[in-house]
């Protein structure tokens, strides 16, 4: 299939990378010359506007985008919207609101598909995992595409109608908030308490058929083995929040009870406000690991 992808940022060049690999053509435009000129040294054609993309494309076009959320979303899509028709797919593929990205399918043209995707760019060589809500022909005509950019078939599925995928997602990530809070509380009692422990070794020991094992618990070992079992300067600040505002905001507005995502936010702003907390280091460092943000420090 023919693919066109705007946004080349991390994710975006990824997905560029991943759908070039399984034996697509891509068509390629970013705002910023030299990555569009990456992706063209690696087999994409380049696209010198939003307009040259779709002239590449010609009938039925299959759009990626993998712009940031709020604003340039609406901005892509309103330059876009003039050379679109109902044959035509629109991907999101940003960690948009799924309030958004209701409004925008019902006023996008062309079908609009919300994909909701995890496992950041360390995820390049494995490929990630993507919940999809819209139309299902609209998703079965971007199947080729999802096995590319996901671990394969078993990697994406459709949630449901329009803003499923999004609302999916951003639950995932109210979930991921508290289960790194678990672990930073956990390895912050074994750093505060009675025994001089060696984190690394502990987290090594927990991965290898441990109920509690995970991809988050390998991040701990690496920041562990990286960082040593004090953290060296890796400070008392989480950046981040959106998504698990989002969560909590609609589950209180469903009646929802999660008080542990509820506390796993409410320590990340804590870290902006105060110090001294060992789980909120661990859980900076984590950010690292999982979606190469960068670690701040002290």
């Amino acid at each position: 299939m023919q693919l066109g992808v705007i946004g080349l940022g991390r994710m975006g060049r990824i997905v560029v990378d991943r759908v070039l690999a399984a034996g697509h053509d891509v068509v390629a435009f970013d705002l910023d010359e030299d990555a569009v000129d990456a992706v063209a040294a690696a087999g994409a054609s380049p696209a010198d506007s939003i307009d040259d993309l779709c002239d590449h494309l010609g009938d039925d076009k299959r759009i990626w985008l993998m712009v940031p959320a709020g604003a340039p979303v609406d901005a892509t899509l309103e330059t876009l919207e003039p050379r679109l028709e109902a044959a035509d797919v629109v991907v999101d593929g940003g960690n948009s609101n799924f309030h958004d990205t209701l409004r925008r399918a019902d006023a996008c043209p062309a079908a609009y598909l919300d994909c909701g995707t995890s496992g950041g760019p360390a995820s390049a060589e494995l490929g990630f995992s993507l919940m999809v809500g819209g139309p299902e022909w609209a998703y079965e005509e971007l199947a080729p595409a999802f096995d590319a950019v996901a671990t394969g078939p078993a990697g994406h599925a459709r949630m449901g109608p329009s803003g499923s995928g999004h609302y999916v997602k951003m639950v995932h990530n109210g979930v991921e908030y508290a289960l790194m809070q678990a672990y930073g509380e956990g390895f912050e009692l074994l750093h505060e308490g009675r025994f001089d422990l060696d984190l690394e070794a502990v987290a090594s020991v927990w991965n290898n058929g441990a109920v509690i094992r995970s991809w988050l618990l390998e991040l701990c070992e690496e920041a562990f083995r990286e960082e040593g079992s004090d953290l060296g300067d890796v400070a008392d600040r989480v950046e981040g929040g959106s998504t698990g505002t989002w969560t909590v905001q609609e589950a209180l507005e469903q009646e929802v009870p999660l008080p542990l995502i509820y506390t796993a936010l409410a320590e990340r702003h804590g870290s902006r406000a105060d110090e001294g907390r060992f789980s909120r280091r661990l859980a900076n460092r984590l950010r690292y690991g999982f979606g190469r943000h960068e670690v701040q420090r002290q």
